[in-house]
């Protein structure tokens, strides 16, 4: 990690705080030793759960995907809503870190830019992040807006849909680049549902998907101004999460009020089909029946270990998330 990274991760991360952006525990500066050390962030990446770790990418529900999208675009609306706004600049799976309870928040600010003032309509700056994630205007030009922060995101959102890498050499030549492939088939409704992630079949409504692809779809645009600000970013991705808990909460209800035929009791059958006989007419009869099913298991949570080195250095080393040089 680089003087400069430091600096302005311990400089953002002093004067910005809310619930989607890491909490930066304490710093080490000390010769060539340099450590931060973010708080406890019990789940890891959201790159790990998508990509890295065989059939974990399958707990990622879509509810859970949508939830971490909302969090993240979250995190990138504090930014550029702050007093003097504040470009991520750096946006991709790596950096979405998660709790034990899968709340996402966005770490490692060492790239992170202050935004354009007064009549500036863009920052000039060397061009830095991640190659696949930064915006082609940003990449061409060295320009910085807030608007290069949504491209990084739709890339996310892409990769969230897909289960995709943005970069992938192990797919067809054509799909190595995942916006380039899949960009143009977000607004066409029956290939945007042929190629997201199978790991989710049966999650969500067609309806629902299309509605995140085309958002996607926007937020990819090659001119920056077509691209939305992460306010309605926002404001859409919590239509959808109101409305997947609503259809979460309706299939509750609907199993917990169905009749669950738990044994049929021979007697009662034949006595039933004598009473028909007798009557001329059947009858059909269900059982409702309650059942209690009781789960084992635990939820211990890793406790955080704190130590201060000696010297007073504002340094806490833990078991939290750290980056090292």
């Amino acid at each position: 990690m680089s003087m400069f990274s430091l600096q302005a991760e311990v400089n953002y991360l002093g004067q910005l705080s809310h619930s989607n952006l890491v909490k930066l525990i304490g710093y080490c500066c000390e010769d060539e030793h340099r450590l931060l050390v973010y708080e406890y962030m019990a789940s890891g990446s959201l790159e790990k759960h998508l990509f890295r770790t065989p059939g974990v990418g399958c707990t990622l529900t879509w509810s859970k995907r949508m939830k971490i999208a909302l969090d993240a675009a979250k995190g990138l609306a504090v930014l550029h809503g702050a007093e003097r706004s504040v470009i991520y600049r750096d946006f991709k799976t790596s950096n979405i870190l998660l709790d034990a309870d899968f709340n996402a928040k966005l770490s490692d600010f060492g790239l992170a830019k202050d935004g354009p003032m007064g009549d500036q309509t863009h920052v000039s700056t060397r061009v830095m992040g991640t190659y696949g994630y930064a915006a082609p205007e940003y990449v061409m030009t060295g320009h910085l807006t807030a608007r290069s922060d949504v491209y990084g995101f739709g890339v996310v959102l892409l990769e969230l849909l897909l289960g995709r890498r943005a970069l992938d050499k192990s797919r067809p030549s054509r799909e190595h680049n995942l916006v380039e492939w899949a960009r143009p088939l977000l607004n066409q409704n029956k290939k945007i549902l042929r190629i997201l992630d199978p790991r989710m079949d049966g999650q969500y409504s067609s309806r629902t998907a299309m509605k995140v692809a085309n958002l996607a779809y926007q937020c990819l645009s090659q001119n920056p101004k077509g691209r939305p600000l992460m306010s309605g970013v926002v404001e859409l991705l919590e239509s959808v999460q109101s409305k997947d808990n609503d259809i979460d909460e309706s299939m509750f209800h609907n199993n917990n009020h169905k009749g669950v035929t738990l044994y049929e009791d021979p007697g009662r059958s034949h006595s039933a089909k004598g009473r028909s006989k007798r009557e001329g007419e059947g009858s059909c009869r269900s059982v409702g029946s309650e059942v209690s099913v009781e789960q084992h298991g635990s939820n211990a949570s890793s406790p955080e270990h704190h130590h201060r080195q000696p010297g007073g250095l504002p340094n806490v080393v833990s078991n939290a998330n750290s980056h090292q040089p």
